[in-house]
């Protein structure tokens, strides 16, 4: 058997290849000349997708018909051949506004689908592929004429074990100016509509630059015109009457009248007897026969002002106040004792025209004009920056009404503390929260703490040797340690967005600044109840918005259960970093009927009160979370033992960004 080097042989081969190219003098010959160019290389195909979308090419509106050429593409933007369903809607602008007609009714717009799985389709319909990815879609609309301006709607994809997913809607064109609100105004609430659960989800429109056009994908169908008027439109409740009337079923604190949350631009109403006006007045009524059509005529100042939402912001941007730190007062007497007692000023002001007057508290309480004007102390750890509990008795403060206006709020003594949770506030810090409340014209105090105007303050931060001396021979001092900070992982219209009225939640604490208001009785360690929802301020607002305190006695859901619970964005605009929850635990009554001396560690305490079934909760209890442990009297510097961010902070494998969405 002869054994050949294939390394060898390959020289060999080559030296022969290399001979047998040149001639005989060993110079190269002539090049030939250049062939007939080939044909290019079809683009690849596919013929199945799980996400469709679609690049339209051209549209035409012509007399009885609308016709489109476009590209489907699947989610690797690569061309999908043997697609076999599309569907268009066109909603005509009319002098009613936009209008899109049923089958067989009306004479606006028109809507049609070509499925090549079934034999129902509309004559003279077609779907044709032309090459790869592109095709030519033709559906024939008898009212539909030239030159005629409206909502043009296009889908594409989902017929039938084709293999080929249906493609979001799309707004090919609309005319100018249709819109008296935005998606933006619409998601501040509803957030990524798309992504949610509720009613038509999966009909959100995007517009053909890919961005989402929520308004123009609901107004195609649910028009300008209900379906219930002659000529009507496609739905029985027209986009006004979803916006105007169903939005006023919502639990409390929402004021339809506030046309501002929606309506960021004026809206000009040529019509006030016309669509819009007509879903809350009866055009027989005397407040739409007093007003002619204007088309200078902002409504939504008129409704404003009608439901005091004006008042009450006028009231809130032209004041202020100011907190001052604690300090000792040997002046001030009681009726057992005189050595004094531990006080904050509260001073209100008003500000016209950069213009800064100071108000006398003492006059306006009075008068009616406040029905609210204290302030309370607070332990504070500086260690984790939060509010560890009420450290006075409530009721035991003295006013104090000074020359200048100012009201000085004083305490015979500290840790006087409400309840029996023993905790030891003389190893923190201390601060005061003050607030006042406008009554814009209610007497009684309790009504004015949830339809006034509040505003809420807070001191720097001290520390005191009030505990290591006799305060009856030696004033004690306070010195000042730092400014008032709280970890506030919302943004300052979080609550407001929804909450538009102006109002307070209850006891004189408003919406405003994502609720900064609410901590001063709602923190770390007050320990309310708060309907045994959940304890704290985040657990407790993640709880009555969508857990166990959404529901009432009755078992009725609030308005925030028709919101998708998984759009934290709504609130939580800057997303979450689980590693900068201070590990500190929430003393957590809440959690346990009432019954004090437990504590929660504090990521558990947020996601239990919305995910609080037991399988949950035992894998919370698995990673070192707790909502049933022992508190002691130093309890807000124990240390927590969980450690959910480690698997759960955003960017790891399971970060809270796979389950919740924090990007709009």
């Amino acid at each position: 058997m002869n054994i050949v080097n294939k390394r060898y042989l390959a020289l060999v081969v080559a030296a022969a290849l290399g001979l047998s190219a040149c001639g005989s003098d060993g110079k190269d010959g002539q090049d030939g000349e250049d062939g007939a160019p080939g044909l290019p290389s079809p683009p690849p195909t596919v013929g199945v997708s799980e996400v469709t979308s679609i690049e339209v090419i051209d549209h035409v509106i012509a007399d009885g018909v609308i016709s489109f050429e476009f590209q489907a593409l699947n989610e690797n933007g690569i061309a999908i051949d043997g697609l076999k369903k599309a569907e268009t809607k066109f909603a005509a602008k009319t002098e009613k506004g936009i209008v899109l007609s049923r089958a067989g009714a009306g004479t606006n717009g028109g809507y049609g689908t070509f499925d090549a799985t079934l034999d129902s389709n509309p004559e003279g319909a077609s779907l044709t592929l032309n090459d790869a990815g592109n095709y030519s879609f033709v559906m024939p609309m008898e009212n539909l004429s030239a030159g005629d301006e409206g909502i043009v709607w296009l889908r594409v994809g989902g017929a039938k074990d084709s293999g080929i997913a249906r493609s979001l809607p799309l707004v090919v064109s609309k005319p100018e100016n249709i819109h008296t609100t935005t998606t933006q105004t619409c998601q501040s609430c509803h957030v990524d509509y798309a992504e949610g659960t509720r009613r038509h989800a999966s009909y959100t429109a995007i517009n053909v630059d890919g961005e989402t056009d929520l308004v123009a994908g609901c107004l195609v169908c649910h028009n300008n015109v209900s379906r219930a008027d002659e000529n009507g439109g496609y739905a029985t409740n027209t986009l006004q009457k979803i916006g105007h009337i169903n939005h006023q079923k919502f639990e409390r604190d929402f004021e339809a009248t506030n046309c501002y949350t929606c309506h960021a631009e004026p809206v000009m109403n040529t019509s006030v007897t016309g669509n819009g006006c007509t879903d809350c007045h009866s055009t027989g009524t005397v407040d739409l026969a007093n007003f002619a059509a204007d088309a200078d005529f902002d409504v939504r100042e008129m409704h404003a002002i009608k439901s005091s939402i004006v008042e009450r912001q006028v009231t809130r941007n032209n004041h202020r106040t100011e907190t001052s730190n604690l300090y000792w007062d040997a002046d001030v007497t009681w009726p057992d004792t005189s050595v004094g007692a531990v006080c904050t000023d509260l001073s209100l002001y008003e500000v016209v025209d950069e213009t800064e007057t100071q108000l006398n508290i003492g006059e306006l309480y009075a008068d009616h004009t406040l029905t609210y004007a204290g302030a309370y102390i607070h332990g504070y750890d500086s260690g984790n920056n939060t509010i560890t509990g009420r450290a006075i008795g409530r009721g035991s403060e003295q006013y104090v009404e000074r020359e200048d206006g100012t009201r000085s709020i004083c305490f015979p003594e500290l840790l006087e503390f409400e309840g029996s949770d023993g905790t030891d506030f003389k190893s923190g810090n201390f601060i005061a929260s003050t607030r006042v409340t406008f009554g814009l014209g209610e007497q009684d105090s309790d009504a004015a703490g949830y339809t006034g105007v509040s505003l809420t303050g807070y001191s720097e931060v001290v520390s005191t040797d009030y505990f290591e001396i006799d305060v009856a021979t030696t004033a004690p001092s306070f010195a000042v340690e730092s400014g008032y900070t709280r970890r506030h992982a919302v943004t300052s219209d979080s609550c407001t967005t929804c909450h538009n009225s102006e109002n307070n939640y209850h006891k004189n604490g408003s919406y405003q600044a994502g609720g900064l208001d609410c901590v001063a009785c709602h923190n770390n360690g007050q320990n309310r109840s708060a309907g045994q929802s959940a304890p704290g301020f985040g657990p407790m607002v993640h709880s009555m918005h969508w857990g166990v305190g959404s529901v009432d006695d009755n078992g009725d859901s609030n308005s925030a259960t028709k919101l998708n619970a998984d759009n934290c964005v709504a609130c939580h605009a800057d997303g979450i970093d689980l590693y900068a929850v201070p590990n500190q635990y929430i003393l957590a009554r809440a959690f346990h009927e009432g019954k004090r001396g437990l504590m929660a560690s504090p990521i558990t305490a947020n996601c239990f009160a919305c995910h609080s079934n037991e399988q949950a909760l035992n894998h919370m209890k698995q990673h070192g979370g707790e909502i049933d442990a022992v508190a002691d009297p130093l309890w807000y510097k124990t240390k927590t033992g969980e450690s959910c961010a480690t698997c759960h902070d955003t960017g790891k494998t399971f970060g809270v960004e796979k389950y919740h969405v924090f990007e709009r």
